[in-house]
């Protein structure tokens, strides 16, 4: 529906926690995101220190 309401967006990006597989299964096999990255909240910002991990995902769409 998102997709459909924006239709003129070329590629679309998403962040989950590396622990939620469900997310990971849902964005990866059902929405066909691909994982991009593997990164932590001190690779996204500068004054965090803590080692949470995210996975960083892409949808390019063919338009």
């Amino acid at each position: 529906m998102v997709e459909k309401t924006f239709p003129k967006t070329k590629v679309w990006t998403t962040t989950t926690p590396y622990f939620e597989i469900r997310n990971i299964h849902f964005y990866v096999n059902k929405c066909g995101f691909k994982i991009v990255k593997l990164s932590n909240l001190s690779d996204k910002f500068n004054d965090i220190e803590e080692l949470e991990w995210f996975f960083d995902f892409e949808k390019i769409m063919n338009n």
